[in-house]
């Protein structure tokens, strides 16, 4: 059997870094195929990051064309309307990420809908269900650029395939050309080209991911000796004896 794989540098989709680590993220900043990053306050607290305003501007000291996301994280909506503004004036190519709802459930549709008619980049996060993305794509403005996160690890999670929802997101969205599409939480190298092929505009991935997606285009004959030639090297390490 035959096959062909596209490298990821000739995919169409955008590979955004997803990540905390500022050396990590100065890292993939220097892989060309990168387009952009995310952040959010659980990969931040994973990193061990305490203070919000020094990270952001670290990040934005180095990266300054590329688009870059940082989230909200209160929890009432006029808090979030504060701190998205306080976001959007670090740099011009911040994108200030807003949850679909708070905690409460209370949709964010009306803030996003505020935020961008005054023009913040947005990127909306943590959407599953078709409705919100309904809901998000009648309140975004049509000349503003916008991001559409829709979290379809997640919903492979669940036991659902992701595809259909990713699909039906795009034919939501189509009427807004400012806005793009991204697949939230890949669980596998995979879902990138899945991405690709249905016209989805953006990824992201954790630099696990990226490291893995230099394999595509290898042979799987290649594959399969480097997987031999790993067994080997690390029986010959450890000393095992027979």
């Amino acid at each position: 059997m035959t096959d062909s794989v596209p490298r990821l540098e000739d995919l169409s989709i955008k590979v955004f870094a997803d990540g905390a680590d500022l050396d990590s993220i100065f890292a993939a900043y220097e892989n060309k195929w990168v387009r952009g990053f995310t952040t959010n306050p659980t990969l931040m607290a994973k990193a061990g990051i305490t203070n919000y305003l020094r990270f952001a501007r670290e990040v934005l000291r180095v990266i300054t064309d590329l688009p870059v996301s940082f989230e909200v994280f209160a929890d009432d909506i006029e808090s979030m309307r504060r701190q998205a503004g306080i976001l959007a004036d670090l740099a011009p190519n911040v994108y200030v990420k807003i949850p679909v709802t708070n905690t409460q459930s209370v949709p964010c549709a009306p803030l996003v809908k505020d935020l961008a008619a005054a023009g913040l980049k947005l990127n909306i996060t943590a959407l599953f269900t078709e409705t919100q993305i309904i809901d998000i794509a009648n309140a975004l403005h049509p000349d503003v650029p916008a991001i559409v996160s829709v979290f379809a690890g997640r919903i492979a999670d669940s036991g659902r395939d992701p595809i259909p929802h990713m699909q039906r997101a795009l034919e939501i969205l189509r009427p807004l050309p400012q806005a793009e599409l991204l697949w939230a939480s890949p669980r596998e190298p995979l879902n990138i080209l899945q991405a690709d092929a249905i016209g989805c505009h953006i990824i992201t991935v954790t630099p696990e991911f990226i490291e893995k997606a230099r394999n595509f285009g290898k042979t799987l004959e290649q594959f399969s000796l480097e997987t031999v030639q790993m067994f080997y090297r690390d029986a010959q390490r450890s000393g095992f004896t027979l």
